[in-house]
């Protein structure tokens, strides 16, 4: 993996019909914003390979509305990445993304922030930008790092939605 970008799902329902966190669905925002996050990626030149999805419900079907903008990237949907923390997130990505040049995960917080803050400060970014990114990354926020011959990240994009 040269390239890893984390996706978080957009904004989600408070509650699903179900009453179970897994089953919760975008509400519009977040199918709008999960869209408008997958074009931003693509006019910053950035395309997945290969792209894991955590199964919970919105998780899904954010990479629903994001994948149209990625024809040739390929899908698996992977149960390990629902409550992942950074250290799972990262393995996962590590483990399927081995073949693969550019990684994308697709998944929930906090695990995703929690990686791309340590990803930051393994990078050297500055103590700003990793403040940033420990404060906030809202929902369709995307983190692009890439990796060095020696597996060291350096930040490639941080990106949040426009929320009118």
């Amino acid at each position: 993996m040269h390239r890893l970008i984390l996706l978080r799902h957009g904004k989600a329902e408070a509650e699903s019909a179900s009453g179970e966190d897994f089953d919760r669905r975008l509400a519009p925002r977040g199918v709008a914003e999960s869209a408008q996050m997958a074009a931003q990626l693509v006019d910053m030149g950035f395309f997945p390979d290969l792209v894991l999805v955590s199964t919970a419900a919105r998780t899904r079907e954010t990479w629903a509305a994001a994948e149209a903008c990625f024809p040739q990237a390929r899908a698996v949907f992977e149960p390990e990445l629902y409550h992942a923390d950074s250290r799972g997130v990262r393995r996962e990505a590590e483990r399927a993304g081995a073949g693969a040049g550019t990684v994308m995960v697709v998944g929930h917080n906090p695990g995703l922030q929690e990686l791309a803050v340590q990803l930051l400060m393994e990078g050297h970014s500055p103590p700003s930008l990793v403040a940033r990114a420990a404060r906030q990354f809202p929902t369709a926020a995307a983190a692009v790092f890439l990796f060095d011959g020696e597996g060291r990240p350096a930040l490639d994009g941080l990106f949040f939605p426009d929320h009118d």
